[in-house]
């Protein structure tokens, strides 16, 4: 279960919480709010070990494409060194390692960006889950304390 799924659930656990009369508040199942935030909570990490992973995935796809960029500008370059006297094949060669240079750093630069998007995704997403929480909580406390005080 991900995070998002957890929150549905408590969303679902406070909606069908009974309300109680003349107020706007409800009484929620402690126990059951406390197993969602622990499951919030182990779900968590895990989603953030993804995000890290798809990040390494990425930067290593760049590495290759760089490592693979530099092997096919080094063939050309020997392959060129070979044929000096025959200019036009060389000038052929020069251009073919520079369009391909600029597309693997156009497609690494892409990557890279998507990477950071995704993970910047993520991490608002998080971000905003956490927040509804934690108004959720704060809501639940600021009741549970109303109702105390008007007992006293």
């Amino acid at each position: 279960m991900n995070a998002l799924e957890i929150i549905d659930r408590i969303e679902e656990l406070l909606d069908g919480s009974k309300r109680i009369p003349f107020s706007a508040n409800i009484i929620v199942n402690g126990d059951e709010a406390y197993d969602l935030i622990e499951e919030l909570r182990n779900v968590l990490p895990e989603e953030f070990k993804q995000s890290r992973w798809i990040v390494k995935e990425r930067e290593n796809m760049i590495d290759e494409a760089k490592r693979r960029a530099d092997k096919i500008i080094k063939d050309a370059a020997d392959k060129a060194g070979v044929m000096v006297g025959e200019t036009e094949i060389m000038k052929r060669a020069n251009r073919k390692s520079e369009e391909i240079m600029a597309s693997i750093e156009t497609k690494a630069r892409t990557i890279r960006l998507e990477a950071e998007d995704y993970a910047d995704e993520k991490l608002a997403n998080l971000e905003a889950v956490l927040h509804k929480l934690l108004n959720a909580i704060e809501k639940g406390r600021d009741q549970f304390k109303n109702t105390v005080s008007s007992r006293k």
